[in-house]
């Protein structure tokens, strides 16, 4: 391999935003376990949100699943206004179906549906999750005693595993997740609690004590936001919520996307959260993901790398190792997924400059 030494001031920065990376991987030292399912019920009453637009063909999995789970208390499904036959498969499959309000003006579907389901709810706990999801027995009830062990102000939210079936998205889908690592680092940490404006949640999974989110502001706080996850975690930690991010991969699965072209255009519409964050946390986002994740490979491969680059490239197979349990499914298009950090960084930097606000057939 030939190092190239004459390019410091590249080197420089990239040193510097490394050094920032190791700072945020170096919390995974006290990483809580994933949570394990739990028989029975808890000690509170939970109601399970679901919002959901056109889901007639993926929300069946998730509602076959929770309509005999002896810890919810009900089950709501809110209808946004779906052009299928979604209310009544929820109703089939013993949902209570309630018909999301018009949306006002200037406000993003989903969490106006959430904030509804929340005012219609009567569990003194609440869950909600995406129609797309597959919970395993014992999922509720585990979110709910993590949750009424946690502080009052508390917004739970869990990390989950992914199904993707397509070499495309298996190729695909790793080098995103590896950018979120890059700039938050893992959640999911005892004593940890983020700065306000670098929260994060995953909004297929989230809880909290009904009451004392409805008192906050509930998801009427990220109304206006596409990445409302995002939003309604910052906005609750700003008026001094923690957050509680726990693994829920072994009872949660997820099938996002169904091809490689959905995942492209459809994850990494979001990933960057660029309604929510302040361009100089884009900016340093953005450095950080092309000098630390993109570029080293490529680096390296035009014989122009630096040790530094070494160190990166076997950071960076070190972190797709432990990617492993978060996917389903494996083989050779998962294993070659960074070789596909390039193009990632590219379509999120690309999101970053050109903020797609269109979804479900609607432009925001």
């Amino acid at each position: 391999m030939c190092v190239n030494r004459g390019v410091r001031p590249f080197v420089s920065v990239q040193a510097g935003l490394t050094a920032l990376v190791l700072a945020r991987l170096a919390r995974g030292r006290n990483r809580r376990g994933p949570l394990a399912p739990l028989a029975g019920a808890p000690d509170a009453t939970v109601s399970v949100v679901i919002p959901a637009r056109d889901e007639a063909d993926r929300i069946g999995p998730v509602l076959r699943a929770l309509a005999d789970d002896p810890a919810v208390h009900e089950l709501i499904v809110v209808d946004d206004h779906s052009t299928d036959e979604t209310a009544r498969v929820a109703v089939n499959h013993g949902a209570r179906v309630v018909l999301a309000p018009p949306l006002p003006t200037g406000c993003v579907g989903k969490p106006s549906a959430l904030q509804h389901g929340l005012e219609q709810a009567t569990g003194e706990l609440v869950v909600t999750l995406d129609a797309d999801v597959r919970p395993e027995p014992g999922l509720v009830v585990a979110l709910a005693d993590a949750l009424l062990a946690a502080p009052a102000c508390t917004l739970l939210t869990g990390t989950v595993r992914f199904d993707c079936r397509s070499l495309g998205e298996r190729f695909l889908h790793p080098a995103f997740l590896a950018s979120l690592v890059y700039r938050f680092g893992p959640g999911d940490v005892d004593g940890f609690q983020p700065r306000p404006s670098r929260a994060v949640a995953n909004g297929q999974c989230l809880a909290a004590r009904r009451e004392e989110l409805l008192a906050a502001g509930g998801f009427a706080l990220s109304a206006e936001h596409m990445t409302d996850d995002v939003a309604l975690a910052r906005a609750l930690r700003r008026r001094g919520w923690e957050l509680l991010t726990v693994d829920v991969s072994d009872l949660l699965e997820v099938r996002m996307y169904t091809s490689a072209a959905e995942t492209w255009t459809g994850w990494s519409r979001s990933l960057m959260a660029p309604d929510v964050t302040a361009a100089p946390w884009l900016a340093l986002d953005v450095a950080t993901l092309w000098a630390v994740q993109a570029l080293p490979l490529p680096r390296l491969l035009a014989r122009r790398g630096s040790r530094l680059d070494l160190g990166l490239l076997v950071l960076r197979l070190a972190l797709h190792g432990a990617f492993r349990r978060t996917y389903r499914d494996h083989g050779a298009a998962f294993w070659l997924a960074p070789l596909a950090d390039l193009p990632a960084v590219a379509r999120l930097t690309w999101s970053v400059l050109r903020a797609d606000r269109r979804w479900r057939g609607r432009r925001y």
